[in-house]
């Protein structure tokens, strides 16, 4: 199911990070309350390979990140006990000590489930708790949604489990959102922040064309 451009999911979701605190963190309200936009990402499980490279590298980037007035926050659906553990394992033993960002820990698997990202191959619900039950080690792709500040996704992407991201596209893609909220145009592809962006009509389109693509 498409979010972009629809509200968040209302959901509050278990988080801890690398102090121990533990806390619930609803996206939607986060986003709308602080008048930030979220970068939240979704990664299938801790004490993996190809997850703590992506962890560190958003990590390296919380400054980009706070400059354009964005949250980081990490999600699985691997239990608080298990990211604190992880999270106070050295980097030479596969850890992400050092990440400073909260990390949801979804191991209901309601909110994953919600937004469609699970690898399920045989699920069910349990009438009396409410929650997903799931047969397996059921994880969730690495799915990244951009959420502005009244909650709204604007963007979502998944990729499948051995294919990192690129934390660069993400702050990119951040930058054109924030040329489109301010300024009213709309950004054209491979757009950078500082480059020519276009008005949405005929006349806008074929200007840039003209002046871009000759």
């Amino acid at each position: 199911m498409a979010f972009v451009g629809k509200k968040f999911p209302n959901l509050a979701v278990d988080a801890i990070n690398k102090t121990g605190v533990s806390e619930k963190i609803n996206i939607l309200s986060r986003a709308q309350q602080e008048n930030k936009k979220i970068l939240l990402f979704w990664y299938p499980k801790d004490f993996t390979f190809v997850c703590p490279t992506e962890l560190h590298a958003f990590q390296a980037a919380m400054d980009e990140f706070a400059k354009r007035n964005t949250l980081v926050i990490g999600a699985s659906c691997d239990t608080p006990e298990v990211h604190f553990a992880w999270l106070n394992t050295p980097k030479n033993h596969g850890g992400i000590e050092g990440v400073t960002y909260p990390i949801l820990a979804d191991s209901n698997r309601n909110l994953s489930s919600q937004l469609g990202i699970l690898d399920i191959t045989n699920e069910r619900y349990d009438e009396e708790s409410g929650n997903l039950l799931v047969d397996g080690d059921n994880v969730t792709y690495r799915a990244t949604y951009l959420i502005d500040e009244e909650g709204t996704v604007f963007h979502e992407s998944v990729n499948h489990m051995p294919v990192g991201r690129n934390v660069q596209e993400f702050l990119r893609l951040i930058d054109a959102y924030t040329h489109v909220q301010e300024n009213g145009e709309v950004c054209p592809a491979n757009w950078q922040e500082g480059a020519s962006a276009m008005n949405a009509d005929r006349d806008g389109v074929a200007q840039y064309l003209s002046e871009h693509l000759n």
